[in-house]
C-alpha cells in the first residue's frame, strides 16, 4: 500500500571513475514532511527522525533488490527510541515514541544529541529469503544520527564514510528542506583521495541551507567531491513513505486483545484510536468493526 504525496524525488548513486569512491545523495523533503503530518510530530522529533529517514534510505541505495535495512537508536534521553527502515526500492518509514517532546533551540540549532541521548545503536540487513537477519550495534556517539551512522560503518564494516544530513522546519514545524550525503571509501584509495575529501569536508555549507537555495541531489554531491570524475548508477526508483500497516491489520492485532475488553469497548460505543507503532499512522476502529473482531473471535473460540 503506498502512502506518499507522489513526488519523483529518488537516491542517486555514483562511482569515482577510479572506482575508489562511492557515493549516494538525496533530497526527502516531502518524505519527511509526510512522516511530520501523519505522527504530529514537534520539531526536535522531526529533525531526528527524518535524519535517521535519509540516512536509511541512503544506505539502502547500495542494497540489492527487495532488501532493506533499519536504523534503532535506543537511547536514553527525552526521545525515546528512534526508527526507520529503508529497502532498495526507496520505501522508508519511521518514527519516535515520544515525538511530541519539545525541546528549546540552542541557539539557531535543535539540541538533537541530548534528546536522543546514550545508548546503542543497532543496525539490521533484512533479506527476502527469510533468512536471519544481519545486526550490527555501536554505541551512541553523539545522538546527531549523521556521525553514528559513520561510526557504525567504520567500526562494523571498516568503511571510511561522511554522512552529512540535513532538516530544516520551518517556525511552523513543517519541513522545508531534508536531504543527505553518504560518501564511502573503497578499497584502494589513495590518501591523496583522503585529503581531497577531508578539505571538502570541512568548507561543505549545510545541507538543508543548501536545499533551500535550491540545489539538487547532484549539487549536493559536488559539494563533497567536486574534485572527482563521477559516473552516475542506475538507481530509476523513486521514494515514497510507506508502510505495510491497513486498517485490516489493525483489526486482526485487535484479537490479542480477547473477547472481554472487545465487549467493554463495544459497551462503550464510541470509535477506537489505533496507530502503528512502526509508522504512526492513525486509523479508527468503529462499532461495527469491533463487532466483526468480536465474531471473530467467538468463531476462534469454538475451534
Amino acid at each position: 500500500m503506498s502512502q506518499s504525496k507522489g513526488n519523483s524525488q529518488r537516491v542517486h548513486k555514483f562511482l569515482t571513475d577510479d572506482l575508489t569512491v562511492r557515493a549516494a545523495s538525496v533530497i526527502a523533503t516531502n518524505v519527511v514532511d509526510e512522516m511530520r503530518s501523519i505522527q504530529n510530530s514537534y520539531p526536535i522529533a522531526t529533525v531526528a527522525v527524518g535524519r535517521a529517514l535519509v540516512a536509511s534510505l541512503l544506505m539502502a541505495s547500495h542494497l540489492k533488490n527487495h532488501q532493506e535495512l533499519s536504523l534503532y537508536f535506543q537511547g536514553n534521553g527525552p526521545l525515546g527510541r528512534v526508527f526507520a527502515q529503508a529497502n532498495y526500492e526507496g520505501q522508508v518509514r519511521g518514527y519516535s515514541n515520544n515525538p511530541q517532546f519539545q525541546a528549546p533551540m540552542e541557539g539557531d540549532r535543535l539540541p538533537v544529541g541530548p534528546a536522543i541521548g546514550i545508548g546503542l545503536l543497532t543496525v539490521t540487513h533484512h533479506l527476502p529469503t527469510g533468512d536471519t537477519p544481519h545486526r550490527g550495534t555501536v554505541i551512541i556517539r553523539t545522538g546527531e544520527i549523521g556521525d553514528d551512522v559513520a561510526y557504525y560503518l567504520q567500526q562494523s564494516h571498516q568503511i571510511p564514510s561522511v554522512v552529512a544530513l540535513g532538516v530544516h522546519v520551518s517556525p511552523y514545524g513543517m519541513v522545508e528542506a531534508a536531504g543527505g550525503v553518504l560518501i564511502e571509501l573503497m578499497p584502494g584509495h589513495s590518501e591523496e583521495t583522503i585529503a581531497k575529501i577531508e578539505q571538502r569536508v570541512r568548507k561543505a555549507p549545510s545541507i538543508s541551507k543548501r536545499i533551500l537555495e535550491g540545489a539538487t541531489a547532484e549539487d549536493l554531491l559536488k559539494d563533497y567531491l567536486g574534485d572527482f570524475k563521477l559516473m552516475e548508477l542506475e538507481h530509476p526508483h523513486p521514494i515514497e513513505y510507506h508502510c505495510r500497516c491497513s486498517k485490516d491489520r489493525v483489526m486482526r492485532s485487535m484479537v490479542l486483545l480477547g473477547i472481554e475488553e472487545i465487549d467493554t469497548m463495544i459497551a462503550e460505543g464510541k470509535p477506537i484510536d489505533v496507530a502503528c507503532e512502526f509508522c504512526g499512522r492513525h486509523y479508527e476502529v468503529e462499532k461495527p468493526d469491533l463487532e466483526k473482531i468480536r465474531g471473530d473471535l467467538y468463531k476462534g473460540s469454538l475451534n
